[in-house]
Formats: C-alpha cells, sequence, structure tokens
C-alpha cells in the first residue's frame, strides 16, 4: 500500500529541507572565514603570550605565541620575529606570518640546561645584529617559554647597552623565577659584546 503526499505536505516538506540546506551551507561559511583569519575578529580579546614584556622601544619578548594571541601581535604592529628554538615553526603560526607580512628569522639553540656548553655565541651575535636593526623593527624575541634563550639573548642586549650585571641577571631572574640557571648567567657574564660595538646608541 503506497500513501500519497498531499501537495501542501510536499510544499512544507520541501521548505524545511531548503532551510536545513541554507543553514547548513551558512556555518560552513562561516567555519571556512575563521579558519582561515581567526584573529580578524575585531572584538577578539587581545591576550598577550606567555612571559611578554617590552624590551625596548621596537623590541619585545615573550614565550611561545599560540593562536589565542595572534590578534594581540596583531596590535604589535611587528615586522620581524626572532625565533630561537631548532624545531620547525607550526603551520598555523607561518600562516599567521605570512598573511601579515612578518618575516621569520630562526636561530634554532638547544633548549639543554647546560647553554655555557651548547649555545654558539655565534648565533647570539647574528640575532642580535638582527633585532638591532631598525628595519626589522618592531621585532618579538621568544622561544618555547621567554625564560632562557630568550633571557639570554636579552642579557647579551643589555650588556650592549651597558647594563650593570647585577641588572641583567634582576631582569633574567625575573621571568625565569625558580628555574633560574647559573650556567645561563654564567654566559652572559662571559658574553663578549667587542664585536658589535659598532652599533650605534640609537640602535641599542
Amino acid at each position: 500500500m503506497q500513501l500519497e503526499i498531499s501537495p501542501r505536505q510536499r510544499s512544507q516538506q520541501q521548505k524545511e529541507e531548503e532551510g536545513e540546506h541554507q543553514q547548513r551551507a551558512g556555518e560552513e561559511a562561516v567555519g571556512a572565514v575563521f579558519s582561515i583569519e581567526p584573529w580578524v575578529d575585531a572584538a577578539a580579546v587581545l591576550v598577550p603570550p606567555l612571559n611578554f614584556a617590552e624590551v625596548n622601544d621596537g623590541i619585545f619578548r615573550s614565550g611561545f605565541p599560540a593562536a589565542d594571541n595572534f590578534a594581540f601581535l596583531l596590535s604589535l604592529k611587528l615586522r620581524s620575529i626572532v625565533y630561537l628554538c631548532p624545531e620547525p615553526y607550526p603551520e598555523e603560526n607561518t600562516r599567521f606570518l605570512e598573511q601579515n607580512g612578518v618575516k621569520l628569522h630562526q636561530f634554532g639553540i638547544d633548549g639543554s640546561k647546560e647553554l655555557l656548553v651548547n649555545i654558539p655565541e655565534e648565533k647570539i651575535r647574528e640575532a642580535l645584529k638582527v633585532i638591532l636593526d631598525v628595519r626589522n623593527q618592531p621585532v618579538l624575541i621568544h622561544c618555547k617559554r621567554g625564560k632562557h634563550r630568550t633571557g639570554c639573548v636579552v642579557g647579551c642586549l643589555r650588556k650592549l647597552q651597558k647594563w650593570c650585571l647585577t641588572s641583567v641577571f634582576d631582569e633574567y631572574q625575573h621571568f625565569a623565577a625558580a628555574k633560574a640557571r647559573s650556567t645561563d648567567q654564567r654566559f652572559m657574564e662571559l658574553f663578549d659584546t667587542s664585536s658589535l660595538m659598532h652599533l650605534t646608541a640609537s640602535q641599542c
């Protein structure tokens, strides 16, 4: 026995199916937009990365930025990021940089506790040249937690700025807290700034 559907019922079913189709299409379109540029939302809350701070005019430091921090990074109008880890930069972060014209400078430094042995001074020098070049500013320096590798680079920058070692170590310990390492501080103490002294006071 075959049930007949009245024209009125058929019309109602068609309307419901069309409504569901339009709703799904709308949801997919919205999802597509936010999967590409979730940081574009004008109402997004500006959340800084872990251990974020301003080092100097146009120079910032932090831990590894997550997607939740992208809107905040946009507000800094960054030109460059100095990344101090050897691991490849995540695809999501790379896409964010590419879509916003931010250049990535990677200086892969081992995260071992024995930085005094494993950290190449030449990488620190090259990183500092990038950081202090006004063409790369505003620039963000970061590693994973913004404590040790970032702390060493900033500490060496402070020596260029003629900070006394006590102040250099105080700043390092502020960010490293209970994770402060004597080997990091020894590295900063022994770091030779003579090859970078040609950098002008305005750059430092």
